[in-house]
C-alpha cells in the first residue's frame, strides 16, 4: 500500500521543548523509509532598532550592532545544525531560517509551503506568563489551517539539579 508523501513543518528554537517535539515527531510520525519531507523552521526575533543613544545613554555603534547580528546568526545556525543531526537518518530534510514574530512566521510559512502538518513544542507556560508573552503554539493552533500537533514534554524529561 503506497503512502502519501507529506510535508511536515517542525518549528525549532533554543529550548529543549522543541528538541523533544522534533524527536517525538521522528519516533511517532515519520520513519526512516518514508518519503515525507521534514521542514525545520527557526525564527529569529526581529532586529531591534536602536537609536544613537539608548535609554541609559549608551551609544550603540555599528560594530556592536553587527556583533549582535552575528550572534543571532550563530544561534540560528547552531539550532538548525542540532535539529539536522536528529534527522540524519531521513532522506528529505529542508531547513529555513526566517525573521519575525514566531507566531506570524510559522503561520505564514505553513500556508506558503502548503504543509500537511505543523509540529510545535510547548513551553508549558502558566496562565500569567502566557498572558504576557503569548503562546506561540496556541496562536498557531488557532490560525493554521492544517493539523497542528503540540508536543508537551513530560515532567519526567525535565532536568533536575541535585545539590
Amino acid at each position: 500500500m503506497a503512502t502519501k508523501e507529506r510535508k511536515i513543518l517542525v518549528a525549532v528554537d533554543e529550548g529543549e521543548e522543541s528538541v523533544y517535539a522534533l524527536s517525538w515527531c521522528l519516533k511517532n510520525i515519520v520513519n526512516e523509509n518514508s518519503k515525507d519531507t521534514i521542514v525545520l523552521l527557526y525564527v529569529k526575533p526581529p532586529q531591534v532598532v536602536y537609536t544613537a543613544l539608548d535609554g541609559s545613554g549608551y551609544l550603540f555603534s555599528p560594530d556592536i550592532i553587527a556583533t549582535m547580528d552575528k550572534y543571532r546568526n550563530e544561534v540560528a545556525d547552531t539550532v538548525i545544525d542540532k535539529a539536522k543531526k536528529l534527522c540524519k537518518d531521513l532522506q528529505h530534510v529542508e531547513t529555513r531560517v526566517e525573521v519575525g514574530d514566531a507566531r506570524d512566521v510559522i503561520c505564514s510559512a505553513a500556508e506558503k509551503m502548503g504543509v500537511d502538518m505543523v509540529v510545535l513544542g510547548s513551553h508549558g507556560y502558566g496562565l500569567i506568563k502566557r498572558a504576557f508573552l503569548g503562546s506561540v503554539s496556541n496562536h498557531c493552533a488557532q490560525n493554521i489551517k492544517c493539523p497542528v500537533l503540540i508536543v508537551k514534554r513530560p515532567k519526567t524529561c525535565a532536568t533536575t539539579s541535585t545539590s
